[in-house]
Order: C-alpha cells, then structure tokens, then sequence
C-alpha cells in the first residue's frame, strides 16, 4: 500500500514538472484594449517571454540592451507580460517603440499574476525561452545575460 501512495505521488509530481515545462496558456491586454492569448502566437517557432514591469530598473536595463540586440532576437515570438495598468504598456511601446518589431507582442496581464505565479517569479526582468514547441529551454532573472539568451535561441531549430 505504501509503494502504491508512493507512486502516485510520485505520478503527481512528474505531470506537475512536465505541465509547467509548457508555455503557459496566459491572455493580456494590449494597449488598444484588445485580448491576447498564448494560444495566437505563431506556431513552430520559439517563443521568449519576459515578464517586467516598465518602472524597474533592472527591466530598463534591459530594455535598453534587448532594443539594441533586437535583430539576435527575430527568429522568436517575443512576449512582453506586465501586471501593470494599460497605460503603463501603452508609455512602454512609445518609448521603446516596440509596435515596429513584428515579433513582439506587449501587454498587461493585470494583477491575476498567472503568469507570475506560473514561472513563480521572485525577481524581476524574469526571461523564459521555449522551443517551437513550446517546451521550457531555459529561464533567468534580474541580470538577463543577453549573449547566452541569443546563443541558445540560435541553437534551437
């Protein structure tokens, strides 16, 4: 009887990894007020999402630097996820005139924290890389080493 409860914890545990190993099924607000789901981004190509909040330094760090870099990026679907107001996204894209990379999605997913909870963020810019796929790669936070970012999304076929 104890190897069978063993097992199934065991079971349990296993499907619990495997299903956070996924993008996951998230929906945000766009600055035009319009829904995004996880489930419209194109298929078969990898998917970056970076959860940030527009007023964090490490995250304009980053921003600065990922703007710089952007072209290492355009193989993937990029999404940009916030918890902050609608208006806060629409600033963001001005200033860092995100609508003019066709990758890139950016919106709000409000204070749910679906996403935040999902990938259970501690710190902020947080980055996960999925493969075509969608099949978790790798994940950072606060210090995002953009060199290795790129380097593996190269990788990915």
């Amino acid at each position: 009887m104890q190897r069978l409860l063993w097992f199934i914890v065991f079971i349990v545990a296993l499907n619990t990894v495997c299903a956070q190993q996924k993008i996951p099924p998230f929906r945000m607000a766009l600055s035009d007020g319009n829904l995004f789901h996880a489930s419209s981004l194109p298929m078969g190509k990898p998917v970056i999402v970076i959860y940030f909040s527009p007023e964090c330094d490490h995250c304009q760090v980053l921003m600065k630097e990922w703007f710089k870099r952007s072209g290492d990026f355009r193989k993937a679907s990029v999404a940009m996820i916030t918890f902050l107001p609608l208006a806060n996204v629409a600033l963001f894209e001005k200033e860092f005139k995100t609508k003019q990379h066709s990758n890139i999605i950016t919106g709000t997913e409000g204070t749910g924290f679906f996403v935040r909870n999902y990938y259970k963020v501690m710190d902020m810019p947080f980055v996960a890389l999925h493969d075509k796929n969608g099949n978790l790669v790798s994940t950072y936070s606060k210090d995002i080493p953009l060199n290795t970012l790129a380097a593996k999304l190269r990788q990915l076929k």
